[in-house]
């Protein structure tokens, strides 16, 4: 919520599109809530997480993988800001189908049935790992037509709706631990602000380099894991003691990379935006004062 004020204020955050998006991402987090109580039923903790780091490496292989495609083609066609629409969204944008909607933030005239697969397929990521935004966000720039900058601000708009659905759902069974959210909670809220100033000096294809960087380090994390599940569902020989503390390292430091390169990225990206800002400004007054 407080991430959504803050880059609403900054001009980032298509409140409309937001709204019709949460929509049908809230069905899509009972889906995908049903589908992990029917896996904990039926398979316990050890299938759960089996389905967790497979659904998790496999969209971050495949969206991360065409993510950093095309940031890479955005950053070697002399693009200044890589905020050209994608072909895909063009294509979507043609389709007449009502009710017709338009969003003024991402400057996007679209079919609201376009968004409905896309909100479907973050809420039940959303409920399935948590974290919808790896298919909400790319979903509204390849499908739906926003610039990165807009869709991962919406996105955040998104996630408050979604998340407090969800939240609901996941408290009445008892699987949510209050004390670990609000330690996580009062952090972000640091993370938050400075996510919000970052965007607003990031060009559009290096917030896809960060997007791309992360999934794809993420996946190593999460795919370290997935012989260990395996091992606890009989579906394979146990790992010796010696393999599974190699790959709980790889897990771990892997997934510590991930987030020190998202980190890196964005605050040399952000420095030199700021500061090709203030290059920018002191040309402007020099003029004026000519």
């Amino acid at each position: 919520m407080i991430g959504t004020y803050k880059r609403w204020k900054y001009g980032q955050v298509d409140i409309k599109l937001a709204l019709t998006m949460a929509a049908t991402a809230i069905i899509g987090v009972q889906i995908g809530v049903q589908i992990q109580k029917y896996i904990l039923n039926h398979w316990g903790n050890a299938g759960s997480n089996l389905y967790v780091s497979v659904v998790f490496v496999i969209i971050l292989i495949l969206v991360g993988g065409y993510v950093s495609y095309d940031a890479k083609k955005l950053a070697t066609g002399g693009s200044d800001t890589g905020a050209e629409t994608p072909k895909l969204a063009q294509k979507m944008q043609k389709i007449n189908l009502p009710p017709m909607m338009n969003f003024p933030v991402a400057k996007v005239r679209i079919s609201a049935w376009i968004t409905i697969p896309v909100g479907l397929a973050t809420g039940m990521l959303a409920a399935t790992i948590a974290v919808g935004g790896f298919i909400g966000v790319p979903g509204m720039i390849y499908v739906i037509g926003a610039s990165a900058v807009v869709a991962s601000a919406t996105e955040l708009g998104i996630a408050f709706c979604m998340g407090a659905w969800g939240s609901i759902q996941w408290g009445l069974s008892g699987l949510i631990d209050i004390r670990l959210t609000l330690l996580i909670l009062a952090t972000s809220l640091i993370g938050v602000q400075l996510g919000a100033l970052g965007t607003t000096y990031v060009k559009d294809y290096m917030i896809k380099v960060v997007m791309a960087a992360t999934m794809l380090i993420v996946s190593i994390s999460r795919g370290s894991k997935i012989p260990g599940y395996l091992a606890d569902l009989g579906l394979r020989s146990p790992l010796d003691p010696q393999t599974a503390e190699i790959l709980n390292q790889v897990s771990f430091w892997s997934l510590v990379a991930a987030l020190g390169t998202a980190g890196l990225i964005i605050t040399f990206a952000m420095i030199k935006g700021i500061s090709a800002d203030r290059k920018s400004k002191r040309a402007e007054e020099a003029l004026m004062h000519g």
